[in-house]
């Protein structure tokens, strides 16, 4: 790749320095990948370097490895992942250290146990999700498929098949590896598929195979012989590019990918065709686009690492501290106190310097209790056990609850700012719906079906679909009355227009099979209106118009493309007639039109009326063309179909010829049905100031027409497409070194450029646009050296153009307020979740439900997989798995924000708690000489926090609310305190060591004050009884702060703040018991001092003076909160604000449009080329004529349907055409 311009040059324009960069030319594939057909021998000799002198095969089999873990790799690897957690290095560092004896508090297996525990907690989490990807993979490479093994093909596994190898597919069957087609039972050896889980997209699509290899690979003994060479590009992530070529009997045909079957197919219309294995397993395309598992952690948990380093850093600095003044206080001590010099005989100042350093190291461990990460891991297990019983998320339609696959990222759940969705099968049932129609003016149909006839109304037409949802009383009798020319004409452009096929069962019904689910719906609406299309020839077309059959010529098909817009089709009439039928976009029907009329105002307004509801709506326009106008053009077109250079351009020009001077005959309106609930939790979302982004494998016009009817986009919005962002990343290109930074240049061009719009901006953009912009592509790997890569001038050109360029685009989508990235690959979705994972420091949620967003949900934070209808491959690599979209507002807004509310809180607490009760330690070193004797008897140590406090913090984060799930919907606003991570950050951390801190200043050195030079009505001063004073006020103390805190009380909370007091005093009795102390008196070391401490009045004033004293500051920030309305909570309720919130129940958008303002979301998403197959008649199957009984036995009321026999159609035509039975 030539090197692009620096960023920070100031000899090139704006518009050189990044047309230069985005159109700098490429380093040229390396074409080194050599199949050879039926040897697999000649394979197996290749091997490829892997590091330093291992190799491995080059050629990969066909068995696919998506589990993280082995046998052999599972201890050290889970193990490796586990000790990433730094908590787990220092319980790990304290372990050890417990294992010297000089410096030894407790026995070091004591601690060994609950670390232990925990990892083997989570170790087993890790293996059982494994074990369920290892059951997967054995599933798929189980499946079965038929290989040419020697002269024959044999039923062998996915697993067998290798690279080279000739495979036999059958209708309905997955392609098991990117496959070379090579020949079909269908005609010209089509093979139609259907590409779900690549692109999520349910129209059929078609491949073709060779004409060399159609002609001469017809039996199993000619594909045996077949010893043709594939050579082509390395395995690569690029879905719909291939080059290469076939060399076979001394020829060369170049191949591209119309003729490659891609892994995840699945062969659709085709009995049987044959493929050749170019890429098998790993190295396919869609694995390539698969990704690598990666180990997610939260937001949390990386902020939990760096604490530990923090209190670790502190607990160094204190013991150091702590050791100086020991080592000072001995000297002091050795010289005031000479005459014990004997006790000190080997022993030196700096010697218990360091062993009182590591004293106070093991002493002060506990301030990161291992407790808590366990604790932290039974709340996650108990609230993703929430999620699972959630009946609000439960769908009775496929009986599906929702599942918590990950327990160990519910909190992330309440920090979302992006979420990144696929369209089809997550927003979309993609099922397309004909709701409306405009025929003449006249606008029929009801969006809310409250016009629709009774079925027996229908029983006229044996061709009926009983399910269908348009049923207009009125429009029915017009058509029967059939005195309308304008709607016999829309009616046949229906029926006649279209690529569709069909197919006659034994039964007599009739079943189409369209390239895109559009036509499929016109056809129909056509169908159930009395207008029925039969069949076709090549050359002819047979419909059954109100019983009557008619056969029209067809003389051209003018196909559809992106440019065009439109497709025409021109027939012959049974009247000799000749007539143009064109249905396309309105943008491009409406200027070709003959004449304005009211027609046209009329249709216009019904246009405008369709978008309004997010309808996808078609112009639809007819001509009589004369036979003298037919001839001259017949030769034009004949004239540039055969042209070698620029034929598509020069048919487009004939093609524009014969579109002239239309008359309107009305527009379609079609609902690409969403799931239910999508439109009011897209809205949700974004009150929640959470960014919805839809990427999808879909074209551009159906994204977006989807993102207009889930209020993804909305009229006021300035859409920037290609050119506007390559403007602003022009002004960006110059502007960043002069203003500092990317996001500010765009602002400034922003404030030039969209002031009408108010900043109000989405962005669509394509996978191809993608790839020239952020160099998305595949990456080509260049052979160099070590030396080579030490070169580090060369090498940073590159990456510097690259991330300024990055930057400045994810600095225009997030200004954005919606986002559509359309015809993307599944890996180029992944790169963009990673660019704004990269670029913005965000957390990011990923949703789909095919195989194309696998790689997307494992690059996320969170992956959410839909349970639909393209498989389990998208929920078997999520995180959380939902049966419907609408359950992700519930999940983030209820679930997520309660999930980060309680582990916020929980950890707060925890670390109140432990250093209220721990730092004690610290104040009493000073009076005790520095030499790390802990202040509290050592059970107390070992039960604060398992028994004492664990409880009450425990119910806090299992069942804690501020709102209940109601208002947490009602106010959305509410989920953004987690993603400003206000309730959990540094500074709460600081505030909360703060606060334990001077709770326990008072409950220590009110003690100290109290039992300085004064006794009790009944005991003495002693240490005793002063440790069972301050440990019992550390208690209570906390006790009363985590009471002040719970908002939600539950029985549980009742339970276990009383629990807490009961195990204080049962377990204070039984360790501080005269008959144990009897029987082990070096572990029982305060024989009944509570029992004597806490029953002397003058000891309990003093605690209880304590726990006010330390009560006393918290309770009067709560009541300032109060008093001045600031909580958080309350504030967001009561201070909302009072806009009128639009509505978000109706699909129908409450804005209006004017005709200029209206989208032209037309209804087409299929491919060109289908008129092509049809006029060659490549797709035709020849099937003989024969009787079509009506599918219910019954004839028309009021118009007798002839039988074929009886049927006398005014223009001959051919023997009828079908496809073959499909179910």
């Amino acid at each position: 790749m030539a090197a692009p311009p620096s960023p920070y040059s100031g000899s090139m324009t704006n518009q050189e320095s990044l047309e230069s960069y985005l159109n700098g030319s490429k380093k040229q594939l390396d074409f080194t990948w050599e199949v050879k057909a039926n040897d697999r021998a000649y394979h197996k000799q290749f091997k490829k370097r892997v590091a330093f002198c291992l190799t491995r095969k080059k050629y990969e089999d066909n068995a696919i490895r998506t589990a993280k873990y082995n046998v052999l790799t599972f201890l050290p690897l889970n193990l490796y992942e586990q000790f990433h957690r730094l908590a787990n290095l220092y319980f790990l560092f304290v372990i050890l250290l417990q294992t010297v004896p000089e410096i030894s508090t407790l026995p070091w297996f004591t601690l060994l146990l609950p670390l232990s525990s925990l990892l083997l907690l989570r170790g087993l989490r890790d293996l059982i999700d494994d074990i369920a990807r290892h059951r997967s993979d054995w599933m798929i490479n189980s499946r079965p498929c038929e290989i040419l093994v020697g002269k024959s093909f044999s039923w062998k596994k996915w697993r067998d098949i290798c690279v080279g190898d000739v495979v036999c597919l059958r209708k309905d069957s997955f392609v098991p590896a990117d496959l070379l087609l090579l020949s079909s039972s269908e005609p010209s050896s089509l093979c139609y598929v259907e590409t779900a889980d690549i692109d999520g997209e349910t129209n059929l699509k078609f491949r073709q195979a060779l004409l060399a290899t159609h002609q001469e690979l017809v039996s199993e003994a000619s594909m045996a012989a077949f010893d043709g060479k594939v050579t082509c590009e390395e395995p690569n992530s690029r879905m719909h590019s291939f080059i290469g070529t076939l060399e076979w009997r001394g020829e060369k045909y170049s191949l591209d990918s119309e003729k490659i079957l891609l892994r995840g197919c699945r062969i659709r219309n085709t009995e049987t065709c044959y493929g050749l294995v170019i890429y098998a397993g790993l190295d396919s395309k869609i694995m390539k686009n698969c990704g690598k598992i990666k180990m997610k952690k939260t937001k949390l948990d990386r902020l939990m690492d760096r604490l530990v380093i923090v209190i670790f850093v502190m607990l160094v600095i204190t013991s150091l501290c702590l050791a100086f003044a020991a080592g000072f206080w001995a000297v002091k001590f050795h010289t005031q106190h000479s005459y014990l010099s004997a006790l000190y005989v080997g022993t030196s100042p700096a010697t218990q310097a360091f062993f009182t350093f590591w004293g106070f190291m093991i002493l002060l461990s506990i301030i990161i209790p291992m407790s808590m990460y366990i604790t932290f891991e039974f709340i996650y297990m108990v609230n993703s056990c929430f999620i699972d019983w959630d009946l609000e998320m439960y769908y009775p339609a496929k009986d599906t609850p929702a599942k918590a696959r990950s327990t160990s990222l519910n909190d992330q759940l309440g920090q979302i700012e992006y979420i990144f969705s696929d369209k089809t099968g997550t927003l979309t049932q993609n099922i397309m719906t004909f709701k409306k129609c405009c025929i003449n003016g006249i606008t029929y149909g009801s969006a809310n079906g409250e016009n629709k006839a009774p079925k027996a109304s229908m029983s006229w037409n044996p061709y009926v679909d009983r399910t269908a949802e348009f049923h207009d009383p009125s429009l029915l009798e017009a058509v029967l009355q059939n005195d309308d020319p304008v709607m016999r004409e829309f009616l046949r452009l229906l029926a006649l227009c279209h690529t569709v096929m069909v197919e006659e069962k034994d039964t007599g019904e009739l079943v189409y099979q369209a390239a895109s689910p559009d036509e499929e719906a016109l056809v129909m609406a056509a169908r159930n209106l009395g207008y029925v299309f039969l069949s076709r020839t090549q050359d002819t077309i047979t419909l059954s118009e109100l019983g009557t059959e008619r056969t029209y010529s067809l003389l051209a098909m003018l196909d559809f493309n992106s440019v065009r817009k439109r497709m025409s089709i021109l027939v012959r009439d049974p009247e000799g007639k000749i007539r143009l039928y064109t249905k396309g976009a309105d943008v491009v029907i409406l200027e070709r039109l003959h004449e304005d009329g009211p027609t046209r105002a009329f249709t216009q307004l019904a246009l405008d009326s369709f978008a309004e509801e997010t309808l996808r709506t078609l112009c639809l326009a007819s001509k009589e063309v004369k036979e003298e106008d037919y001839i001259e053009w017949s030769k034009k077109h004949h004239e540039a179909s055969v042209l070698l250079q620029n034929r598509a351009q020069e048919l487009d020009k004939v093609y524009e010829e014969m579109e002239q001077d239309l008359q309107l005959l009305g527009a379609t309106a079609i609902e690409d049905k969403l799931q239910d609930g999508v439109p009011e939790t897209i809205q949700l979302l974004k009150k929640g100031n959470i960014k919805v982004w839809v990427l999808t494998g879909d074209k551009q016009e159906t994204a977006v027409n989807i993102g207009f009817a889930c209020r993804l986009l909305s009229d006021d919005m300035q859409i920037l497409e290609e050119k506007e962002i390559c403007e602003m990343l022009e002004a960006c290109w110059v502007s960043t070194n002069n203003l500092g930074s990317s996001r500010e240049a765009l602002c400034r061009f922003q404030q030039h450029s969209g002031g009408l719009h108010q900043g109000k901006m989405a962005l669509v953009v394509t996978g191809d646009f993608l790839e020239k912009v952020l160099g998305t592509a595949e990456k080509v790997k260049r052979k160099e050296g070590f030396w080579a890569r030490l070169v580090c001038c060369k090498a940073q050109t590159q990456p510097v153009a690259d991330s300024l360029v990055e930057k400045a685009f994810v600095d225009l989508a997030t200004c954005c307020q919606a986002v559509i990235c359309c015809r993307v690959t599944p890996k180029q979705k992944a790169l963009v979740v990673q660019l704004v994972k990269r670029h913005r420091s965000a957390i990011t949620l990923a949703i789909g439900d095919g195989a194309n967003d696998v790689n997307m949900i494992k690059t996320a934070d969170i992956g959410v997989g839909i349970s639909g209808q393209e498989g389990m491959q998208a929920v078997q690599c999520s995180d959380y798995a939902l049966a419907q979209f609408r359950y992700l507002q519930r999940l983030l807004l209820v679930h997520g924000r309660w999930s980060y509310l309680r582990i916020c809180k929980f950890l707060r607490y925890f670390f109140y708690k432990t250093f209220a009760g721990m730092m004690v330690q610290i104040w009493f070193a000073f009076y005790s000489g520095f030499t790390a004797q802990p202040l509290y008897e050592g059970w107390f140590l070992a039960l604060y926090n398992v028994f004492y406090t664990a409880y009450p913090v425990l119910s806090m984060g299992l069942m804690e609310q501020d709102v209940s799930a109601e208002k947490s919907l009602k106010f959305p606003e509410l989920y953004k305190v987690g993603q400003r991570d206000e309730l959990f950050n540094y500074r709460v951390f600081c505030v909360t060591l703060l606060h334990g801190t001077v709770t326990s200043l008072g409950s220590f050195f009110i003690a100290l004050w109290a039992f300085e030079d004064r006794v009790g009505s009944r005991v003495v001063g002693d240490y005793q009884s002063f440790a069972i004073t301050v440990a019992t006020s550390a208690f209570l103390s906390v006790l009363a702060e985590i009471i002040m805190d719970i908002k939600f009380w539950t029985i549980l909370s009742f339970l276990t703040v009383a629990g807490s007091l009961l195990f204080f005093c049962l377990f204070s009795f039984l360790t501080q018991n005269f008959m144990v102390f009897r029987e082990a008196p070096t572990i029982f070391r305060f024989p009944d001092a509570s029992q004597n401490a806490l029953t002397d009045p003058y000891v309990l004033s003093v605690i209880l003076l304590c726990v006010v004293v330390n009560t006393v500051p918290s309770l009067t920030v709560r009541l300032l909160r109060v008093i001045t309305g600031t909580s958080a909570i309350q504030h967001k309720i009561r201070f909302r604000d009072t806009r009128v919130a639009e509505s978000t129940v109706e699909l129908k958008s409450h804005f209006r449009r004017g005709s200029l303002q209206r989208r032209s979301s037309y209804a087409f998403s299929h491919k060109e080329g289908y008129a092509d197959l049809i006029t060659r008649g490549a797709s035709l199957r020849v099937k003989d004529s024969r009787n079509r009984v009506p599918v219910n036995g019954s004839s028309y009321q009021s118009i007798r349907l002839p039988t074929r026999e009886g049927a006398t159609p005014s223009v001959a035509s051919g023997p009828s055409v079908f496809l073959k039975e499909y179910n």
